[in-house]
């Protein structure tokens, strides 16, 4: 990994594109469990999905359940500053 910069405190990923403070574990885990609320995508930034998933219900469940499994198997998962997740 290479070293931080102001552009990415909290360094790169393999590729080279900047990592975020935001762990995909995390969301992922507050999605599942607290899916109908959209949490896990207040947690990432993404007011407005959050918003969509809080008014829904997060879809009747559907919507939240899938995207966290998204979260836990995607590797290009960013956070609302396009920054990759870790984890």
């Amino acid at each position: 990994m290479a070293t931080p910069t102001p552009d990415a405190p909290f360094g790169y990923d393999p590729q080279g594109r900047p990592l975020s403070d935001k762990s995909k574990i995390t969301a992922g885990l507050l999605q599942l469990f607290l899916s109908t609320l959209g949490i896990g995508r207040f947690y990432t930034g993404h007011t407005g999905m959050a918003l969509g998933q809080l008014f829904t219900l997060g879809g009747c469940g559907i919507w939240s359940f899938i995207d966290a499994i998204i979260f836990f198997t995607s590797k290009d998962r960013t956070d609302s500053n396009g920054r990759v997740l870790q984890g």
